[in-house]
């Protein structure tokens, strides 16, 4: 039994040896000793001057929940285009339908006034 699991072992035993050793030697040969800028607070892109707990816009989070939708759609089409002389018809119905919600949702945005800065 021991025998089948062997290769598995020595596989996390030699990279789990390459991780140690790696963080041994930049632990080891890194700088130690960080410069006034590196080591000053940074956060989204300005510095730091207020409470950490100050107020966002809501428009930072309405980019992410959009980035993230978009991004799960792209998740969604590439299974879908790997397996489409397959499914045939049907998938190309069901993934239309499903982008054309996308759009609508998108365009309504748009037409809000959500996508806009200034």
């Amino acid at each position: 039994m021991l025998a089948e699991y062997l290769p598995i072992l020595i596989f996390v035993g030699v990279a789990l040896g390459i991780g140690v050793v790696l963080m041994i030697v930049g632990a080891v040969l890194g700088p130690h000793k960080g410069s006034s800028e590196k080591l000053s607070p940074y956060e989204c892109g300005f510095e730091a001057f207020e409470d950490a707990r100050m107020k966002f816009d809501v428009r930072y989070y309405l980019v992410a929940i959009l980035f993230i939708i978009f991004d799960l759609e792209i998740a969604f089409l590439f299974p879908w285009a790997v397996v489409l002389d397959r499914i045939g018809m049907f998938g190309l119905v069901a993934m239309t339908i499903f982008l054309l919600v996308l759009v609508i949702g998108f365009v309504y945005e748009w037409k809000k006034g959500a996508l806009e800065w200034e």
